[in-house]
């Protein structure tokens, strides 16, 4: 397998979800659906007609300081600490139907996990109202595994030459384990949707890689807590290069912006809009496990200048491998020469 099949299949799932895959929780509470450096590398690619499946792990350790205020599950509370482990199954269909020449593909994310959080002060919400309540100015923790809701996606992907380029849309289904009331949710409860575009230079004889991805997340309102995030704006780059044909080594760089606050009877803080940057590096291996092409990539970044949101240290470990991938389509025969006698 030469250096460009390798890279493809090391980017073949996060290609078909530019701007979304993984989400946490909304800006509702101090984080958004959209995770900073979830699209890039290899923003632009998208893998020949087949079935793929990626599992991706999240990290995120961050916090929220005790002279800050964020509302989490109807609750307000300040000197919050979030240590969450999800993960997010991905099946990838591309088909070989073609769409204005682009390929068309499909994709199901299905996200699950345990966000521990502990926040310092309850200042009010839920948790004070119900009979096993706790008094204003508690300490509260928890930490549940709880399925999130589901993602579908469709992308159309080009190529020509060593560009590659693609369009997404995604959507959010509020139909995952969310608990009003509670601090640990994996699950937004209300429809997100993300529409992005995606563009990458490979330069296979030179061994680097391009990328930039941007996109708006369209955020609709939580019915359990009647909270209505803003929209916003997200853009990711990086630029990686292959030390072997196994290996890549790259950095990331990525940047949120709410462009719209928060509204609704719910949002007792006002519109809370948030911002933030993070930077990072990369790391992809490649390889084969039997006959089948698997990949490895991990991603570490780091939050900086924050407002409004929590702010930590993400990470990614992605595990990508082909089910099943069509054959090539044959060259067509050539005609033979017919002369006139």
């Amino acid at each position: 397998m030469g250096p460009v099949a390798r890279h493809r299949v090391a980017g073949m799932l996060l290609a078909a979800f530019a701007s979304h895959a993984a989400p946490g929780w909304a800006a509702e509470g101090g984080l958004s659906f959209y995770i900073e450096g979830q699209a890039v590398p290899d923003a632009g690619l998208l893998p020949p007609p087949g079935v793929y499946v990626d599992s991706t792990t999240w990290f995120y350790s961050a916090k929220i300081g005790a002279n800050r205020s964020t509302q989490i599950g109807g609750n307000v509370v300040a000197g919050v600490q979030a240590n969450i482990m999800a993960d997010f199954v991905t099946g990838l269909w591309v088909t070989p139907a073609e769409v204005l020449g682009g390929n068309l593909a499909f994709a199901l994310v299905m996200p699950f996990g345990t966000p521990a959080v502990r926040a310092g002060v309850l200042l009010d919400g839920p948790l004070i109202n119900q009979a096993v309540g706790r008094p204003v100015g508690a300490s509260v923790s928890d930490a549940t595994f709880n399925a999130g809701d589901p993602i579908v996606s469709a992308t159309l992907g080009w190529h020509s030459g060593n560009w590659h380029w693609k369009v997404a849309g995604v959507l959010s289904v509020p139909a995952g384990a969310y608990e009003p009331g509670q601090l640990s949710n994996v699950a937004l409860n209300r429809y997100v949707g993300d529409l992005s575009a995606g563009a990458t230079y490979l330069d296979p004889a030179r061994g680097y890689e391009l990328s930039a991805a941007a996109g708006f997340t369209l955020n609709g309102r939580n019915p359990a807590t009647q909270y209505a995030t803003g929209n916003e704006f997200h853009v990711d780059v990086s630029a990686s290069k292959f030390l072997s044909k196994a290996v890549s080594v790259g950095v990331i760089a990525s940047h949120y912006q709410q462009i719209t606050g928060d509204s609704g009877a719910g949002a007792r803080l006002g519109p809370f809009k948030g911002r933030v940057t993070a930077v990072g590096g990369t790391v992809g291996i490649a390889g084969e496990v039997g006959r089948i092409p698997v990949s490895v990539r991990l991603k570490l970044l780091r939050e900086v200048e924050v407002e409004n949101r929590f702010q930590g240290t993400i990470g990614f470990v992605e595990v990508s491998f082909p089910l099943w991938v069509a054959p090539p389509k044959a060259a067509p025969e050539p005609r033979p020469l017919v002369t006139k006698s």
